[in-house]
């Protein structure tokens, strides 16, 4: 039940991460344990499940975390990506010019809205850098694109403008270059989504997402084990397990969530509370993190990669 022994440590201003890493791992304290432990299975996880999921709300892609998140799909850490329509939002506005700006909490919001400035949190993001931006990007894509087909699965077109980016922080870039698919099932939740329907609304073009359901059901189906990192809550985690519980559930799977466990939210459910659906196996690897994730990713991500 026990055997290591709490040690205490001391920090030095030349720690590496590794150094620091270790030092979390002698101390034992808290969230530092739970870090560890999600190093430790994320790893197992890399050398040995063929499928590895990545889901992360849209929110982080607004911060310079968007970075990170791109490498973990370009070096193929991750070869699935479930996530929300904002995160494709954000991608796609940055990489085109959209320029975020570092704000603060306490702004007055009134006088944002009064400059044409949209609050995310603490970044601020002019309105000309995401939502005209968006619009532009999409109608272009779509040009091109009707030419080719007129009824696209939502994974597929999300590589094609990803196969349009010069950008090597963009996520859809990464995705693309690495072929690694990106599942968006609430694609109309947002700037990009709403932009492909008012383009929809002038030029013959349909969404087929029964067809994205089926290639996640191959992918899942086919995978001999299962791994998930999932960041956040909302419907990329949910799709995420969802999925996962048609193979009796995923045997690694490490939660990075702010979100509390005694509302019944499903963000803050545990991947205990997944074992009673059959969304984790019994004797998985799992862990759960609290924490903000742009403290927590860069740590574990070093360690991992």
């Amino acid at each position: 039940m026990y055997s290591e022994p709490v040690e205490d440590i001391e920090v030095s201003p030349n720690m590496s991460l590794r150094d620091l890493v270790d030092a979390y791992r002698k101390m034992h304290g808290f969230v530092a344990a739970s870090i560890v432990k999600a190093i430790d299975i994320l790893k197992e996880m890399r050398k040995h499940a063929d499928t590895r999921i990545l889901t992360f709300t849209g929110n982080l892609v607004a911060t310079g975390l968007r970075g990170v998140l791109a490498q973990l799909i370009r070096e193929r850490v991750f070869n699935v990506v479930i996530t929300t329509c904002g995160a494709i939002d954000h991608d796609v506005a940055r990489a085109f010019g959209g320029k975020y700006y570092k704000g603060f909490f306490e702004a007055n919001d009134v006088e944002l809205r009064e400059k044409g400035i949209h609050r995310l949190g603490n970044i601020f993001i002019p309105i000309d850098s995401y939502g005209p931006i968006i619009e532009k990007v999409v109608y272009s894509v779509m040009d091109e694109l009707i030419k080719i087909k007129d009824k696209w699965p939502v994974s597929e077109l999300l590589y094609e403008f990803g196969k349009r980016i010069d950008d090597k922080n963009s996520i859809l870039r990464a995705a693309a270059q690495s072929n690694v698919p990106i599942f968006v099932p609430g694609i109309v939740d947002g700037a990009f989504g709403t932009a492909l329907f008012t383009y929809s609304q002038t030029k013959k073009f349909y969404l087929d997402l029964l067809s994205d359901m089926s290639k996640l059901a191959d992918i899942v189906f086919h995978s001999k084990k299962l791994g998930a990192l999932i960041i956040g809550g909302g419907i990329s985690k949910h799709h995420a397990i969802w999925w996962a519980q048609f193979k009796e559930g995923l045997e690694y799977v490490v939660y990075i969530t702010t979100a509390v466990e005694w509302d019944g939210s499903l963000s803050g459910a545990h991947p205990r509370e997944a074992i009673t659906w059959g969304k984790v196996r019994p004797e998985a690897r799992k862990t759960i993190v609290y924490g903000d994730a742009t403290v927590i990713l860069p740590i574990i991500a070093s360690q991992v990669l």
